[in-house]
């Protein structure tokens, strides 16, 4: 199958990566998505198709926009927020982006803080 631009080919590496990881009310999926200017999270449970809780850098408290530092912060405000829900362990969902960068340093903000996956 041939790919014409970018978001083809993260749409289709996406539905790859969701065949494989779902999310239940225990343990969510911690979806992952990354525009030009800012970063979205949600903890999602996939049975009920409901998103728990959700952060993102467009938030009026949050600082700045679309950089690690503040993907660091929505990741350590996404733990703080699955955590007033007890919830302790999810399942990451990077998008179909590479791990890298701002989705890595949500990734690492969200376990320094307290949750597993």
């Amino acid at each position: 199958m041939k790919v014409n631009n970018k978001s083809q080919a993260r749409k289709r590496i996406h539905l790859r990566i969701r065949k494989k990881v779902t999310g239940t009310g225990e343990r969510p999926r911690l979806a992952v998505f990354r525009s030009a200017k800012h970063i979205y999270v949600q903890a999602i449970d996939d049975v009920l198709g409901k998103t728990i809780v959700s952060a993102s850098s467009r938030e009026k408290d949050s600082g700045a926009g679309g950089n690690a530092k503040a993907a660091a912060e929505i990741g350590k405000r996404i733990a703080e927020r699955c955590r007033e829900k007890d919830i302790d362990s999810v399942v990451f969902d990077r998008g179909g982006f590479r791990y890298h960068g701002r989705v890595k340093a949500l990734a690492d903000a969200a376990r320094e803080a307290g949750l597993k996956f």
